[in-house]
């Protein structure tokens, strides 16, 4: 389902916990896309997807390029957003015939809904199944290396869950915080179409700053940390939250949340005006003790017959071992 396309060269050894992790970069991690979620066409800014069984399209301001499938392609597309270029921009949808508010897709175990929302998103970013898989992944060798370990993982900024639920289905108990009650609402929507009610799974509803810091001075420790913030944001009691400036001290919290043999450690950022080496360098003199290997670059996803790749967001992820 996805694709890690970074340098092959040979790296030195993981360094051991109490030196500087190993550092690899430029790498792009690269979604070819699944069973329901397809990048069809881009180009002239503006991207074609197919979502389980509809046709969207998108502003891309990054798809600069010309478009390749025929006009009437894009015509027939069963929904349009326009508006503002911003990913955060206001905009609006237009629906071509009797399109439902929601529909059902899947991936892997996990059963979720697509709904068309405010500010073109609709539920789901695929680009993330380079991390989905990952760190499915880093715990299902964990669980087979020490069976009885209990894996505890947090995803802060948690949206619709997806980052949630699959881990759960390996066996982590995972802690998801978000500050929208209506993204909650929808997590939780898509883990009963799952049928994965029983999953050891805490929904919290708050700011995502308050609640490290709280889990900090508990003393509570996680062995994942997932972290996909946005840009600008508020919480639920209209705290301020500003990527540029309230993410470094963030993540010196998150260090004291990572247990001693924890496993990794995942930022994701969207539309800034910034390159990877910004945030790797940021994780790097976070991380500057922690060992293991850190990796940064840009998400990708490459269209359905090969030929184009378009760059979605930059990351930075750190793993133990």
């Amino acid at each position: 389902m996805s694709t890690d396309l970074s340098d092959t060269t040979p790296q030195p050894p993981f360094s051991d916990f109490g030196t500087p992790p190993t550092q690899a970069y430029p790498v792009l991690l690269e979604t070819k896309g699944w069973k329901d979620y397809k990048l069809l066409d881009m180009g002239e800014g503006e991207k074609l997807e197919r979502y389980g069984r509809f046709n969207i399209v998108r502003p891309e301001p990054q798809a600069m390029g010309k478009r390749r499938k025929k006009p009437a392609q894009w015509e027939r597309a069963d929904a349009a957003f326009s508006g503002d270029t911003e990913e955060e921009g206001p905009g609006r949808w237009k629906f071509a015939g009797n399109v439902p508010e929601t529909w059902p897709m899947s991936y892997g175990p996990v059963r979720y809904n697509g709904r068309f929302m405010s500010f073109r998103h609709v539920g789901v970013f695929p680009e993330q199944a380079a991390h989905w898989d990952w760190v499915n992944g880093k715990i299902r060798a964990a669980r087979k290396a020490q069976p009885d370990r209990p894996l505890k993982v947090l995803n802060l900024f948690g949206y619709t869950g997806l980052a949630s639920l699959l881990p759960a289905t390996e066996g982590a108990q995972v802690t998801h915080v978000d500050a929208s009650k209506k993204a909650i609402g929808y997590a939780r929507e898509n883990q009963a179409m799952s049928g994965l009610e029983d999953l050891p799974i805490r929904w919290i509803c708050e700011d995502a700053s308050k609640f490290v810091a709280r889990e900090v001075r508990r003393g509570n420790t996680y062995d994942g940390i997932i972290l996909d913030p946005p840009k600008y944001g508020r919480g639920p009691k209209g705290e301020v939250w500003d990527l540029y400036t309230s993410l470094p001290g963030m993540l010196g919290e998150l260090k004291q949340l990572l247990a001693k043999d924890a496993l990794f450690m995942i930022l994701t950022a969207y539309a800034i005006r910034s390159s990877f080496m910004a945030i790797h360098e940021l994780m790097a003199e976070t991380l500057d003790n922690q060992g293991g290997l850190l990796e940064s670059g840009e998400l990708v996803i490459r269209e359905e017959d090969g030929a184009r790749a378009l760059s979605t967001s930059l990351f930075s992820r750190w793993s133990s071992r």
